[in-house]
């Protein structure tokens, strides 16, 4: 399989070097030159093939001949080696609960893929890899423990100061070791722009091996594939194709999703379900892709005002926005809607919702509304707990803490405070 940028200015390349670059030298993402196909005899017996096996037939095309089949197949069960159930909330929508992860949130999965396959890659080059990173909650704990400890390898998070809740900031901040975070004074986009400078600057390339490990990064977003086939896997009335509505901040989840059913991954649509950050669904309200500056919101993870991934949606379809617009429908919820879907949910349901499923309910709600006859699945991405600064006061109850999270929100935050400035991030990259 070869990589392509999609500024089709840089020299295509293999999974591996896509892997270690991260970005395309032309600052382009990286896509894959064709789209594979799942073998149909699979898909059609997808009940008797166990997880595992399901993922290594997703991701070994992308793979190609980096990662020998037998180490992928290690680094595909050790990715995937938690619960992810599809549970009913009512008789029409049902909840994919991503959250059973190590830091109770779906971008375990990516994470965990990914450093294994970075490692691997760079165990014989005897050199250390900078992975920096930006995130706007999630990405950063699960980076952080991914490749916490990994040799070779040091990690630096870039996150906005205030704008992640305390669970997401205690996740990324106190691991130590090769991880380090740095609180910019800034939104998300800020951050996102100032990694994107420190990949664009020559001196800075030169000096320090810079990776990412956003969904930019084909070994992030590829493996998000695999829990749509595991959902497929468990639903029950195959003759009524699940609408799936995911909660959309950078595009890099739906994405893979829109990528999966391309595949032939059996979905009757896709709701890419937004905060006030409505960049997306203005698009598709107007044609126009007019990015904007971030705003706060309580569902913070989907704060984002220039989705870096809808690119990737856009080569998808080639381009066809008619053809897009049957596969994919785009929304915005606002914070008052998110709070009492929050709150009718937990109360009519029992069924908890985070704030950025809650968005996703929402915004799955009104499409069945008016499609009566169809059944949908919701992407539940992260545990309520990690936001129970937004939850508790909705529900009116306190949210259970996990064992693992007890401790660790006990532990010393330990990060250092940085100015909005690409300048700042340089000197602390070459200190």
């Amino acid at each position: 399989m070869w990589y392509f940028s999609t500024n089709k200015k840089s020299p295509k390349v293999n999974f591996k070097e896509a892997t270690i670059l991260g970005q395309a030298p032309d600052k382009g993402l990286y896509f894959p030159e064709t789209i594979p196909i799942f073998p149909k005899t699979i898909m059609d017996n997808i009940e008797n093939y166990s997880d595992e096996e399901i993922a290594f037939e997703v991701i070994k095309p992308y793979v190609g001949d980096t990662i020998p089949a037998d180490v992928l197949r290690i680094f595909v069960a050790e990715t995937i080696n938690f619960s992810i159930p599809l549970v009913p909330v009512n008789a029409n929508i049902f909840s994919l609960e991503l959250y059973h992860g190590p830091t109770l949130a779906f971008k375990d999965i990516g994470a965990r893929f990914m450093s294994r396959c970075l490692s691997y890659f760079v165990k014989n080059d005897h050199k250390k890899v900078t992975v920096l990173v930006a995130t706007s909650g999630d990405t950063g704990g699960a980076v952080a423990n991914g490749f916490y400890d990994v040799p070779n390898v040091e990690v630096i998070i870039l996150y906005p100061s205030g704008k992640v809740s305390t669970v997401q900031e205690k996740q990324l901040t106190t691991l130590g070791k090769n991880i380090h975070a740095l609180e910019v004074q800034g939104t998300f986009d800020d951050c996102q722009q100032m990694v994107k400078d420190a990949f664009a600057d020559e001196e800075l390339c030169k000096k320090i091996f810079l990776t990412s490990a956003n969904s930019i990064n084909v070994a992030r977003w590829l493996p998000q594939q695999f829990y749509y086939f595991f959902a497929y896997k468990q639903w029950k009335n195959k003759m009524n194709l699940p609408v799936i509505a995911v909660p959309s901040g950078n595009f890099g989840n739906i994405c893979a999703g829109l990528l999966a059913q391309a595949s032939g991954l059996p979905v009757a649509h896709f709701i890419a379900a937004c905060n006030a950050n409505d960049v997306i669904p203005h698009f598709f309200d107007n044609n126009e892709y007019i990015p904007k500056k971030a705003v706060a919101t309580i569902s913070n993870a989907m704060d984002v005002g220039n989705p870096s991934n809808f690119i990737r949606i856009l080569e998808i379809f080639s381009g066809n926005i008619n053809r897009l617009k049957e596969k994919l429908s785009a929304v915005s919820i606002t914070d008052d809607q998110t709070k009492a879907t929050i709150k009718k949910v937990y109360e009519e349901e029992n069924y908890l919702l985070d704030p950025h499923a809650a968005v996703s309910y929402a915004a799955l709600k009104n499409y069945l509304a008016v499609h009566a006859l169809q059944t949908g699945i919701l992407i539940e991405t992260a545990h309520p707990v990690k936001f129970y600064d937004v939850v508790e006061p909705v529900i009116g109850a306190k949210v259970s803490i996990p064992l693992h999270l007890q401790s660790q929100l006990t532990l010393e935050k330990k990060s250092i405070l940085m100015e909005n400035s690409f300048t700042a991030l340089k000197e602390y990259l070459l200190r």
